[in-house]
């Protein structure tokens, strides 16, 4: 079968993949639409470490094609949506609704793929650029049918992550005032997410004014050009003061230096963006303990795949949540050189592979 396999060197459709028959909690998963995201590129790029050979993507939609002999809530023909989240389900952080706290759930690498022959490890706990993965039953979400798999497979990261970031990690309430630093994937859903908890001002900041357009139509109330600097200055000129959360969805220390400078006293900012392994956040102390200010991570939006991801179709079938919208292109696999081209070029809110 096909995959797109990163060797270390570049990125390369193959036609030589094999992957393994799904053990007793384990569902093979038939590939009909996957989203590509910037993980996927720092990947390629390097910031983001991961042995070689792999088969790439982790956001990704399909049909059940077959069960383990100990599944009871799949069957073959069930339409779901992957999450990465290989949680364990028993330990502490699962058991009081913190699976994203589980230890058991991060670093998780196996070798499920052969290519040509060899052992290919899998990306994520998924790997979806392919026409079959084979995922554990915890990771295969069941969806409704009314929702078109090409705007379902989004929800697996781009949409849970950045909407996550404000119903699960943050508590954005009515009337409280918001700065999205980054309007890619992620961003335009912290954007819609903070519509939902009527946010009074939704700033969205790009050093790409291309996307102002897009921000607004998602839920923006303002747009500032980063592209000159001067990101907090043109904030706090919107918002006196500064803003009550900030998110970072960029992964750069430099951005995540103004996502704190924008707030107000009493403010907090939630990094989302995936920096390089080494990088640094340099905030002034003070900055932070002078005037009440918080900063906090998240992972994968504080998600619970398997009660989130089902609210979240609910809210795209309601029309309160925009997915066909966040879908600027489709590809075939064998033009995956071409969507990495139009990422690059800030051309994609995102684009998403068609399998045939």
């Amino acid at each position: 079968m096909r995959g797109i396999v990163y060797d270390g060197t570049a990125p390369a459709v193959r036609t030589d993949v094999e992957v393994r028959p799904p053990g007793p909690t384990d569902v093979a998963i038939r590939i009909v639409n996957a989203g590509v995201c910037h993980s996927d590129l720092s990947v390629l790029d390097g910031s983001i470490p991961f042995p070689t050979p792999l088969v790439m993507g982790h956001e990704g939609a399909g049909v059940v094609d077959a069960v383990g002999s100990e599944v009871t809530k799949l069957k073959v023909g069930d339409h779901v949506v992957l999450s990465t989240l290989k949680y364990c389900g028993q330990c502490s952080a699962c058991n009081t609704g913190f699976p994203t706290r589980c230890r058991r759930s991060f670093g998780v690498m196996s070798q499920p793929f052969t290519v040509g022959g060899e052992p290919a490890y899998n990306f994520a706990a998924t790997s979806v650029f392919t026409d079959v993965t084979v995922v554990d039953q915890v990771q295969a979400v069941k969806v409704s049918k009314d929702i078109p798999l090409q705007s379902a497979c989004l929800i697996g990261c781009g949409v849970i992550t950045g909407a996550g970031a404000v119903l699960n990690t943050a508590d954005v309430t009515h009337g409280q005032t918001v700065a999205v630093f980054g309007v890619g994937g992620i961003g335009l859903n912290v954007i819609q997410a903070a519509k939902l908890c009527d946010a009074s001002r939704i700033i969205a900041v790009d050093t790409m004014a291309s996307k102002k357009d897009l921000a607004l139509d998602f839920g923006a109330t303002d747009f500032v050009d980063a592209s000159d600097g001067g990101a907090v200055e043109q904030i706090q000129q919107l918002v006196k003061g500064g803003v009550d959360w900030s998110f970072e969805c960029v992964g750069h220390p430099a951005v995540v230096g103004d996502a704190v400078k924008a707030l107000d006293w009493g403010g907090n900012c939630v990094i989302i963006g995936v920096p390089a392994p080494t990088a640094k956040m340099e905030v002034p102390i003070t900055h932070l303990t002078h005037i009440d200010r918080g900063v906090r991570g998240c992972r994968y939006g504080g998600a619970r795949p398997h009660h989130d991801i089902p609210l979240l179709v609910q809210l795209y079938l309601d029309g309160k949540l925009k997915l066909d919208e966040l879908v600027s292109k489709t590809y075939p696999m064998e033009s995956f050189a071409e969507v990495v081209e139009d990422m690059h070029a800030g051309r994609l809110a995102r684009g998403v592979l068609t399998y045939s």
